[in-house]
């Protein structure tokens, strides 16, 4: 079955051009379009998207309020993927605390957008970890190392590689472990963090200060 992509972009040009990449790929379809954030609750209902490609600046509602709204008020949400002109915009940071799964920029090859969607949707590796390290760079302060004591030693070791942007496959190479078990260690993390996904656990590692900018 095809996954369902609902593009969101106040342009009418990105949206076109956005459409033409997905609906190139033959498992990627575009079921919608939106112009606006204040959209976004009433297609989702309608169309089920699998994923929201959501522009991070529009007029009257924004990417950061639209993701909110729907993780907020949906038990089984789509996975929400901002798409930015800039890698170091603010919003995209606030869009990532907010619950989206990953970021894509409006320059980025169509190659890269769809690897994005498929990432995210496969949801056992980060997108652009180096970028959002630099985000969290930029935002937090210098925190003291939270022990995160709820975690047990080897989930706070899965959560580091986590941060680092290990895929499960690399984490059980790293730690020597069975694919399976970083998986349900994996699961574990994102439980006791109240994380949706693992973008949104790695937020929280880094406003935590349990992981650093620096490393």
């Amino acid at each position: 079955m095809s996954v369902r992509v609902l593009l969101v972009d106040d342009e009418r040009l990105i949206r076109a051009g956005l459409r033409a990449i997905v609906d190139s790929e033959p498992d990627l379809t575009v079921v919608g379009e939106a112009s606006d954030g204040a959209e976004v609750p009433g297609l989702v209902a309608q169309l089920r998207p699998d994923v929201v490609l959501m522009d991070v600046r529009m007029p009257a509602v924004d990417g950061i309020r639209a993701t909110e709204h729907l993780l907020s008020t949906m038990d089984e949400p789509p996975k929400v993927i901002v798409v930015t002109t800039f890698e170091n915009d603010d919003y995209v940071y606030d869009a990532l605390l907010a619950g989206a799964s990953g970021f894509l920029l409006k320059r980025a090859r169509p190659e890269e957008i769809v690897a994005g969607i498929r990432t995210v949707l496969a949801g056992d590796s980060l997108l652009f970890p180096a970028a959002i390290r630099g985000m969290a760079a930029r935002r937090s302060p210098a925190l003291s190392v939270a022990p995160l004591d709820f975690l047990t030693e080897r989930e706070r070791d899965v959560l580091r590689l986590m941060a680092a942007g290990l895929s499960n496959g690399e984490i059980a190479a790293e730690l020597y472990l069975g694919l399976q078990t970083v998986k349900t260690h994996v699961g574990n993390v994102l439980s006791k963090l109240g994380a949706r996904d693992r973008t949104q656990a790695v937020i929280r590692a880094y406003e935590s200060g349990f992981v650093t900018p620096t490393g």
